[in-house]
């Protein structure tokens, strides 16, 4: 019992919940009608484990650096640092085992792609260099949040060794530039610059604006990837366009719950919201039986 008792504040460290953003890694395989393919399919599950080892050393280190100012939170008091759940120098033993493990993960699925190891690293430095010091500079902190995104679609797509189309990418950079403005929207409305730096550069008006632009390019990249040559090659453009509304519903019932009292952190916004998680997933039955 007492071995569970800590092996969940492990857990909780490691952030696996937010291990659900790595499902960007299957994008590619997903949209080329590849889901199927058993080799490429090993490919992306091996890959999503290793991303997703690999990116619990970001929340470590990050919880680390920030453990002073956590305790000042209304929520982050609870992490397992800033609690004293867990002792730093225990939080800097597992970092080093989860990056053994996720390299030796990464060598299995990707052998000596330096392409594939250049995004994985790419990823870890952009973000270490976040919770050090980038973290604080307006706009730049914004950017790297959609970086790691923006990667991981990447790192699907060159492990399965699969071309994704520039609007797809683009549908997927200005929906993480929407989701990271909105969860610096919330902050600055629960908590005020008092436990994030940064927040003293933005304004609710200046959030606002810029959350609602990236958001409707979104749907223009959306739109524009339906109608995409590639599409209509396998004869399922037409069908695809009806897709759009809702998508445009998901960004609806999104953003009515972060205009609420959400942290705006886009992990805990979706699985908290039944009705959410039920529209996403009956879009993606729809996007399966589209293509498949």
């Amino acid at each position: 019992m007492k071995g569970e008792y800590y092996l969940r504040y492990y857990l909780q460290l490691m952030r696996v919940h937010h291990y659900i953003k790595n499902i960007l890694i299957f994008l590619p395989l997903v949209f080329s009608g590849n889901l199927f393919n058993v080799k490429l399919f090993k490919y992306t599950i091996g890959g999503f484990f290793a991303f997703s080892i690999l990116s619990s050393i970001v929340y470590i280190i990050n919880d680390i650096q920030d453990v002073d100012k956590d305790r000042m939170h209304s929520k982050k008091c609870n992490r397992p640092i800033a609690a004293g759940k867990i002792s730093v120098k225990s939080a800097y033993f597992l970092s080093i085992i989860i990056l053994f493990l996720g390299c030796v993960l990464n060598y299995i699925i990707c052998k000596n792609n330096l392409i594939a190891w250049s995004v994985i690293f790419l990823y870890l430095i952009l973000n270490f260099a976040y919770s050090i010091k980038l973290k604080n500079i307006p706009l730049l902190d914004i950017t790297i949040l959609v970086s790691g995104f923006f990667l991981r679609v990447l790192y699907g797509a060159i492990i399965t060794n699969i071309n994704v189309s520039n609007w797809l990418y683009l549908t997927i950079i200005f929906m993480s530039f929407y989701l990271a403005l909105g969860k610096r929207r919330n902050e600055l409305s629960q908590e005020g610059n008092e436990t994030r730096t940064v927040l003293k550069y933005y304004t609710h008006s200046f959030l606002d604006k810029n959350m609602y632009m990236c958001l409707a390019l979104t749907i223009v990249f959306y739109s524009l990837w339906c109608v995409s040559p590639i599409n209509i090659e396998r004869d399922i453009n037409n069908n695809f366009a009806f897709t759009v509304p809702l998508v445009m519903l998901i960004c609806m019932k999104y953003s009515l719950n972060i205009e609420g009292n959400s942290d705006g952190d886009p992990v805990s916004v979706i699985l908290g919201d039944k009705i959410l998680i039920a529209i996403i997933l009956f879009y993606t039955i729809i996007i399966l039986l589209l293509i498949y």
